[in-house]
């Protein structure tokens, strides 16, 4: 199995090169890139959140640092639900 960062579970594609002949070589690193994001979220990993959602919406969860975000409990894993976070755990 391949491993995969857990400190970037964000995708952003690259750009398209110019040159065709370089077109394979890119969609296998797109394509990479994109397993690992589903791997990472598939395999459960949050990264740490240091800033609040501005827009929270039910069944967010976020991984607080406890520092800058600090829904109320200090660091922790929080799901926002009933207009409020509430620490899990």
């Amino acid at each position: 199995m391949r491993s995969y960062n857990t400190n970037d579970i964000f995708y952003v594609p690259d750009s398209i090169p110019d040159d065709s002949k370089e077109l394979k070589k890119h969609l296998t690193k797109e394509f990479e890139r994109i397993s690992a994001v589903i791997t990472a979220l598939a395999t459960g990993h949050i990264n740490k959140t240091h800033v609040a959602p501005t827009k929270p919406r039910d069944g967010d969860i976020r991984l607080a640092d406890g520092t800058n975000f600090n829904p109320g409990g200090g660091q922790g894993v929080y799901a926002y639900y009933n207009s409020t976070w509430n620490k899990l755990g």
